[in-house]
């Protein structure tokens, strides 16, 4: 179920957007799910089009969604794809981190350090 609270200073947009990635992320709506459509989800919501419209595609640049043009948008598998190398990169680091002798904590504060740079991009 998704909310959106009009007396949020979090834009329309982003309140949906991070609803929906939450959903996904969470499996709560399962890869190949078929999102609604722009116009119904705008009505039901209570949101003009364009905002849906923008919550759309940015979980499309992110991935997570995929539209097939009039066939509607719906959930990507590219977001277990990218979860699957996120874990295979973690058991790769995980290993160079053993060999090295570095220890957990100083691990974590080196990853942190690299999503905070953005060298970890």
């Amino acid at each position: 179920m998704i909310v959106i609270d009009a007396a949020s200073p979090v834009p329309p947009f982003e309140q949906l957007r991070a609803q929906l990635a939450r959903q996904i992320q969470d499996r709560t709506l399962a890869v190949g799910t078929r999102l609604p459509a722009i116009r119904r989800l705008a009505a039901d919501l209570g949101l003009a089009a364009n905002t849906v419209g923008r919550a759309y595609r940015e979980l499309e640049e992110a991935g997570l969604i995929e539209t097939r043009g009039a066939a509607g948008s719906y959930v990507s598998a590219a977001g277990e794809k990218g979860r699957e190398r996120a874990r295979r990169a973690a058991a790769e680091y995980a290993a160079v981190i053993a060999r090295a002798g570095i220890g957990t904590d100083e691990a974590l504060r080196i990853v942190r350090a690299a999503l905070a740079d953005g060298t970890a991009g």
